[in-house]
């Protein structure tokens, strides 16, 4: 084994990572996906099962050669938080050490909010969770909301919590919990979360498409989530809106539009400043099955801005989170064919758009699937 710590510490985190994915399910594949000797494979893989972060038991009997004992993750073996936020509620789940969600809560938060009852809020989310945990808690996920620095940890900007600016998260919190914090955008996490838990997995190329209070998508690609230069990959919420000039000055921005909440007014045949329903999912299901123009035109909209992000990408799959995704597959299959006539182009390129399999804690685990990603034992 090699002596360097710093070698040692992530190789056996990469090894923990894809036994806890499935890539990896004896000491020879293990090897090979790490792409190091069996002998040393071997000498990580006792070091992590006597620090009972593995266990190895039972036959895999495979279709040629002697059978090969089984690695998995033990389970009870410590756990992770995910939180994500937007201005209205944070959720946050625990995800146990073999990957499967155990935990959640919810916490509404007040109107108006302000960024430390935010920050307050989230340790009161984790607290909650532990209560329902095994083990040690090894790292936090934050989805958050916005323009983010991922790597500095800071929440750049988001509209619709006033003072949300330069907001250094990761330090606030980590301060408190005493554990490694990761941060990235809600929408980044979700793509996170697809490949994990939904249906990203194995996929390389994918884009999370997420009209929620605003609008924007995250992008994968060559199995990489795309943050950007100057972290605002995805920011497609800001485009103008329509694209082209608009001489009767009704210019607007594309989440004006195209938001989970725009699109149910749209749907219901009301006006920009009507009184969302409590329950938008509720309201949206009611609308679901609508005909006439104001459907083609939400439809039209949504095939024109995914159209281009199909010219841009050429991804393999669109997957649709948040509210929307109550609209079912006939609001996808719309959506493909208005795209399709619209730009026949599109026709060759096998376009899809799907609606997301997980629920509203998407964000969250997503949030603890970075966790997981970056965590490696001490």
């Amino acid at each position: 084994m090699r002596k360097n710590p710093v070698f040692q510490r992530e190789t056996l985190g990469a090894a923990v990572l894809h036994i806890r994915s499935g890539k990896a399910t004896s000491r020879t594949t293990l090897a090979k996906v790490l792409g190091i000797s069996p002998s040393t494979t071997g000498l990580y893989v006792d070091q992590l099962i006597a620090d009972k972060y593995l266990n190895e038991s039972g036959l895999n009997q495979g279709p040629m050669g002697r059978p090969r004992r089984v690695l998995t993750t033990q389970p009870e073996a410590g756990w992770f938080a995910g939180v994500e936020f937007n201005a209205q509620r944070i959720q946050a789940v625990g995800v146990d050490f073999s990957g499967d969600a155990r935990a959640s809560v919810e916490q509404v938060l007040p109107a108006e909010v302000v960024a430390d009852q935010v920050i307050k809020s989230i340790l009161i989310c984790v607290a909650r969770l532990a209560a329902s945990m095994q083990g040690p808690l090894f790292s936090v996920g934050l989805g958050v909301p916005g323009l983010v620095d991922a790597q500095a940890g800071v929440g750049i900007h988001y509209a619709f919590i006033p003072d949300w600016n330069q907001v250094p998260v990761v330090e606030k919190i980590s301060a408190k919990l005493n554990v490694p914090v990761t941060l990235q955008n809600n929408l980044r996490a979700i793509a996170h979360a697809e490949r994990w838990f939904g249906l990203g997995h194995g996929l390389n190329d994918y884009v999370i498409l997420g009209p929620r209070s605003g609008f924007g998508v995250a992008m994968v690609q060559d199995g990489r989530v795309i943050e950007g230069a100057h972290h605002a990959a995805g920011e497609v919420g800001r485009w103008p809106w329509p694209l082209m000039d608009d001489p009767g000055g009704r210019s607007q921005e594309l989440h004006h539009a195209l938001s989970a909440p725009a699109t149910w007014r749209r749907l219901a045949g009301l006006g920009p400043q009507a009184k969302l329903p409590e329950d938008l999912r509720g309201g949206l299901s009611a609308v679901a099955e609508v005909t006439g123009p104001e459907w083609d035109a939400v439809c039209g909209d949504f095939a024109r801005v995914i159209g281009l992000l199909q010219m841009i990408t050429d991804t393999g799959v669109f997957i649709l989170h948040g509210p929307l995704t109550v609209l079912g597959e006939r609001f996808c299959s719309a959506i493909v064919e208005k795209a399709v006539a619209l730009m026949p182009a599109m026709r060759s390129t096998g376009m899809k758009v799907v609606p997301s399999t997980l629920g509203d804690n998407a964000g969250a685990l997503g949030a603890a699937s970075l966790a997981m990603e970056v965590w490696a034992p001490a």
